[in-house]
């Protein structure tokens, strides 16, 4: 995956891990890991916030509780591991953390929406 490798033009960097060079200098980078993070939040923000067939207040509350609950859940999360790890495992946790309120806000949502489109089903 070469095609992969970009060159960015790193500044204020004077560290040997991020520009051998100096401070004004390019560095080789993998963007792979890049791609696949900007496509997926795209493609995520796309599925959590497109407009549903029937857009009403029931669909724009049940959108509000979801994003509150996702963000409550997510500070809960955030905060338990705060508590319970520490050093460079920590950043894998901050950076899946970037990603859990869009995941629990899309799980919520959905769940929610098919448990009631299944419930007015049973009611017919």
């Amino acid at each position: 995956m070469e095609w992969l490798n970009m060159h960015v033009f790193a500044f204020w960097y004077d560290n040997a891990i991020f520009s051998p060079g100096g401070s004004f200098d390019w560095v080789e980078v993998k963007a792979g890991n890049t791609l696949v993070a900007v496509i997926w939040l795209i493609g995520a923000l796309m599925v959590g916030f497109s407009k549903e067939k029937l857009e009403d207040e029931f669909i724009a509350n049940l959108r509000l509780t979801s994003l509150l609950w996702s963000v409550w859940i997510n500070y809960l999360l955030l905060l338990v591991s705060f508590i319970f790890i520490y050093g460079f495992p920590f950043l894998n946790v901050m950076l899946y953390n970037m990603f859990t309120i869009l995941i629990i806000f899309i799980a919520r949502f959905n769940f929610i929406l098919y448990r009631n489109s299944r419930m007015a089903v049973h009611e017919e």
